[in-house]
C-alpha cells in the first residue's frame, strides 16, 4: 500500500506539465500584445511626444522582462519538478538549463520582479507630472505607496538572496 501511495504521489508531478504548457500560451499572448503596441505606435511615431514614446518603450521592456520570467519559470520549473528536458546536444540549448535549482530560480524571479517594479515605478513617475502638480495623474499618497511597494520588493529580493547565501555556506 505504501509503495502505491508513493508511486502515485511521484506520478502526480505530471499534473504540473499542463500548467507549464499553459505558461507558453501566456507567453504567446504577451508576444501578441507586444507587437500590437509596436504596430499601434509606428504610424504615429513622428507625432508622438518624446515622453509618450519613452513610456511605450518602457512598457515594451516590461513585457520583454515578463516574457523572460515566463520562460525561466516554465523551463526550470518543468525540469525541477516534472522531468528533465530531452533537447539533445545538437539543438540550441540554453546554458542555464539543468543548472537552475528551485532556490536560484526563486532568486531570479525575485530579481525580475524588482526590475519589472522599477520600470513600472519609473513609468508612474514619468506620468506623475512631478514638476507640475496640477497636471499630475497621481495623488502624493498614491506615489508614496508605489515607492513603498517597490521597496518591499527590493527588500524581499535582498533578504531571499542573503538567506540563500548564508544557507549555502
Amino acid at each position: 500500500m505504501e509503495k502505491f501511495v508513493e508511486r502515485t504521489m511521484y506520478a502526480s508531478r505530471w499534473l504540473l506539465a499542463p500548467i507549464y504548457l499553459g505558461l507558453s500560451l501566456a507567453l504567446l499572448a504577451l508576444g501578441l500584445k507586444f507587437f500590437q503596441e509596436v504596430l499601434h505606435v509606428l504610424p504615429h511615431v513622428f507625432e508622438t511626444a518624446e515622453t509618450d514614446l519613452v513610456l511605450l518603450v518602457l512598457s515594451l521592456i516590461d513585457m520583454a522582462l515578463v516574457g523572460g520570467l515566463l520562460v525561466m519559470v516554465m523551463f526550470s520549473g518543468y525540469e525541477n519538478f516534472v522531468s528533465q528536458l530531452d533537447i539533445g546536444d545538437s539543438a540550441e540549448k540554453l546554458n542555464w538549463l539543468g543548472k537552475m535549482d528551485s532556490s536560484s530560480l526563486k532568486n531570479k524571479v525575485a530579481a525580475s520582479i524588482v526590475a519589472i517594479s522599477s520600470i513600472h515605478l519609473l513609468k508612474v513617475f514619468m506620468n506623475a507630472g512631478i514638476m507640475d502638480a496640477s497636471k499630475s495623474k497621481y495623488e502624493p499618497e498614491q506615489l508614496k505607496w508605489y515607492v513603498i511597494i517597490h521597496l518591499t520588493f527590493v527588500a524581499s529580493a535582498f533578504a531571499m538572496g542573503y538567506l540563500d547565501k548564508i544557507t549555502r555556506h
